[in-house]
């Protein structure tokens, strides 16, 4: 084993950064950006405040026990592991539902909730960023539309200095610094969606609306929402995992492992100025959306389509998957006959010499990067992971079956099954609603295919309007039910 150990992170500093979404991507991708330039230019300014909205309060009460110290190990492969010490996030918070309280039997949500918005109004806070997933933004996958009848987003809109949501208590903190005469913080979304500096505006605009008429005019004024893009795989951690890091030296329980590889491009817009991260390896850009648009759609897209086909025939992890040639196969022709066609990207970029470092990523045995994690979420994620493309493709001539088949692996995983029968939870914002399609219509492949296509609220309706894509889903579903994933395979060999 190759290991190389980082210089070990420096004390404290200022806290200038709040970050929304204290996941382990965060941890992993980000909080390095900023121990990297900290480290190297010595800047103690740009310490971060992150905060967990939901779920996790031992990761945020084990990192106040640790100092806010943790490890990440960057594994380039099996052999090869780099370990850095990260210390720049400075305080954690919890802000979601105490599930240890014996105080949410009356509904206690927020521990500190007061405190974090109280640093985001703070006029030393000058960028707050957010890894909350596709669904933490409340918008119709589809439309864009903010989802006002979601239990979460109403509790906001009946309760807005109480807020329980990511949009909430932007519009809250932002309506505190406009009350005190505080210039606003820059906005900037790091989550997987195209154009997500917009959707992030898009979704705190719409909820500020429903309160007041002159904070939504300025926040639509005076914030900054740059677009980002984020790319390194950061699987979920497993015990197996912590053992590994246990025989490195390292007892953490709030490490972190990854990929070696890293990426972050930034539209450049910060009117209260920004770390001068460029040295680190940030790429600040003046328009993200081809960058944005490349990696949803081949990175993303690509993970999508083996999440799904590879958990119905029972493969656990990625580097699995790809290991079989006709998967790997089925990838790279996705990436360059169905994605690449649909990207305008600037001069020179090598979308081949892309896809082919995708698989190479992919097939890092080291990282165990589970497909039921990837799978999480797809009513959320596949519109822009696949579906705009594929709309796209189609109405320049082109056609899309591995896309096709795709969708189709992906409303046959809703069913809470694999195609040998073995159940797992479908982890989705609208899993309630698929297992009631499934109960309907699971006897009969035409109307489930129909029914799943007709979910405007997913599906694009010009996109599941198209006849000739409709039957190659419903081809594709009944070829993968009724006679496995190899044949469904072989007969788009064929195609």
């Amino acid at each position: 084993m190759s290991l190389t150990r980082y210089p070990a992170a420096p004390r404290h500093g200022a806290i200038a950064i709040v970050h929304l979404g204290l996941g382990a991507f965060h941890r992993a991708h980000q909080a390095v950006y900023l121990e990297r330039y900290r480290q190297r230019s010595g800047d103690d300014v740009w310490g971060v405040s992150s905060a967990n909205l939901r779920g996790n309060v031992e990761l945020v009460d084990g990192l106040g026990a640790a100092g806010h110290r943790y490890h990440v190990a960057e594994y380039t492969d099996s052999e090869r592991v780099a370990l850095r010490e990260i210390g720049v996030i400075e305080e954690t918070h919890f802000t979601g539902q105490d599930k240890s309280s014996a105080r949410d039997a009356a509904g206690y949500w927020g521990r500190d909730r007061e405190a974090l918005l109280a640093r985001m109004a703070a006029p030393e806070t000058r960028i707050v960023t957010l890894t909350v997933t596709e669904k933490g933004y409340f918008l119709n996958p589809s439309s864009g539309e903010l989802l006002v009848d979601d239990p979460l987003i109403a509790f906001d809109i009946a309760h807005p200095t109480g807020p329980r949501t990511a949009p909430g208590i932007l519009v809250e903190a932002l309506a505190r610094r406009r009350a005190q005469g505080v210039a606003p913080f820059t906005v900037l979304c790091c989550d997987n969606m195209p154009d997500n500096g917009r959707r992030t505006r898009d979704a705190v605009r719409q909820l500020a609306a429903l309160r007041d008429a002159g904070l939504a005019e300025w926040i639509g004024n005076e914030v900054a929402f740059p677009a980002s893009m984020v790319d390194r795989i950061v699987p979920a951690m497993t015990e197996a995992d912590f053992a590994r890091l246990s025989e490195l030296g390292i007892e953490d329980s709030q490490a972190v492992i990854c990929e070696t590889f890293s990426q972050w491009v930034i539209e450049d817009h910060f009117p209260l100025g920004r770390p001068a991260w460029e040295a680190d390896g940030v790429e600040m850009v003046d328009e993200v959306a081809p960058f944005e648009t490349m990696k949803l759609r081949l990175l993303n897209g690509s993970h999508s389509l083996l999440a799904y086909l590879g958990a119905l025939a029972g493969i656990e992890t990625v580097s699995l998957g790809v290991d079989r040639d006709e998967l790997a196969a089925l990838l790279r022709r996705y990436m360059l006959e169905e994605a690449a066609p649909t990207l305008h990207m600037p001069p020179g970029t090598d979308l081949a010499a892309y896809a082919d470092s995708l698989l190479v990523r992919f097939g890092n045995d080291s990282l165990h990067h589970r497909l039921q994690q990837i799978a999480m979420d797809g009513s959320q994620k596949l519109p822009q992971r696949w579906l705009q493309g594929a709309r796209a493709r189609i109405e320049a001539g082109g056609r899309v079956p591995c896309t096709a088949l795709g969708l189709a692996a992906w409303i046959r995983y809703t069913a809470g099954h694999d195609l040998a029968g073995a159940a797992y939870p479908v982890d989705d914002p609208l899993a309630s609603r698929f297992a009631g399609l499934h109960q309907r219509h699971g006897h009969d492949p035409e109307a489930l295919v129909a029914a799943f296509l007709a979910m405007d609220d997913v599906i694009p309706p010009a996109l599941a309007a198209q006849p000739a894509f409709s039957a190659a889903v419903l081809d594709a579903y009944r070829k993968l039910t009724g006679e496995g994933l190899a044949s469904a395979l072989a007969d788009l060999g064929q195609d």
